[in-house]
């Protein structure tokens, strides 16, 4: 197993809205780095900061001792992994490959076994925090697989993120950032119907948020979310059709262990409403669209 130390070659797999950003936090802590996206104009800024381009993911393994992916969903992850040019064809005997996407355990528990049989160990790591957590390096960090080698690596997670905690085996980070992700689902709902009500009643909403996001209620949705509702700021942020794929995922290990989460069904009906209406891309504080369509607000 690799040991991180300033000499350690960084793999970074996954560009976008988050990606970008914990990258850059390596990069410019003086690791060499590595990068590869699917979509190269993506990977640009970087690549302009020092990070050197790749090809493949496969290619990014061959020049890396620790590899980080964080991309899109469930078969996003697989290619990236299982493919043909993927991480672990590529990846050299001791390396350690981190993958932070939020995607099903089972898959997480698919690709340790499938690294462990090359000599290769695989974290789960998925992040909550979204896109302020990713720029301002305060995500929460959820590890799963092996205990040694998720310590030794938390020194290079803390640099992403604020809060770095390990769950349990191969899955565990996973089935954690389920659990934030049903939590997350049931407080838009009752922040977006908060705000409708506060509209409804003749309030300031401004004040009211200030009032109430000091209390009880208190939550990183009403801190970051309420205001880009209240800006019409519907394009930022975590995707809505990242959030469905998270919450179905939920759904489905939920069914497995012969659960019964009603609350998580009506967020994710919620929200394949607003898909239905083409916010598929739209930030989760989109989920207003659907709730002002039911009460016919404009």
């Amino acid at each position: 197993m690799v040991t991180p130390d300033k000499n350690t070659r960084i793999g970074w797999i996954g560009t976008g809205v988050m990606g970008q950003w914990m990258c850059r936090h390596l990069l410019n802590a003086g690791f060499e780095t590595s990068v590869f996206n699917r979509t190269k104009a993506k990977s640009q800024a970087l690549i302009g900061e020092g990070a050197h381009w790749r090809e493949s993911p496969e290619a990014v393994a061959k020049a890396s001792d620790i590899i980080f992916t964080i991309v899109g969903f469930p078969e996003d992850v697989e290619a990236v992994y299982l493919g043909e040019r993927g991480v672990l064809a590529g990846a050299n005997p001791g390396a350690i490959v981190v993958d932070m996407t939020t995607t099903a355990p089972s898959l997480a528990q698919t690709i340790a076994i499938a690294a462990q049989k090359k000599g290769i160990v695989a974290l789960d790591a998925p992040v909550s925090g979204g896109d302020v957590g990713a720029k301002n390096a305060t995500l929460s960090i959820m590890l799963g697989g092996d205990e040694e080698t998720a310590l030794a690596i938390t020194p290079l997670l803390k640099i992403m993120g604020k809060k770095v905690t390990y769950q349990g085996a191969a899955g565990s980070g996973q089935h954690t950032k389920m659990c934030n992700q049903i939590v997350i689902a049931g407080t838009m709902i009752g922040m977006c119907e908060s705000l409708i009500y506060g509209h409804k009643a003749g309030l300031d909403l401004h004040v009211m948020l200030k009032s109430i996001s000091g209390g009880a209620a208190a939550c990183w949705s009403l801190d970051n979310l309420a205001p880009r509702i209240l800006n019409n700021e519907l394009s930022t942020g975590f995707f809505v059709e990242h959030f469905v794929k998270d919450m179905g995922i939920a759904l489905a290990e939920a069914r497995q262990m012969q659960l019964a989460l009603p609350g998580l069904a009506l967020a994710n009906q919620l929200y394949q409403s607003v898909i239905a209406h083409g916010g598929a891309r739209l930030g989760t504080q989109s989920l207003m669209l659907a709730l002002r369509h039911l009460n016919h607000m404009a």
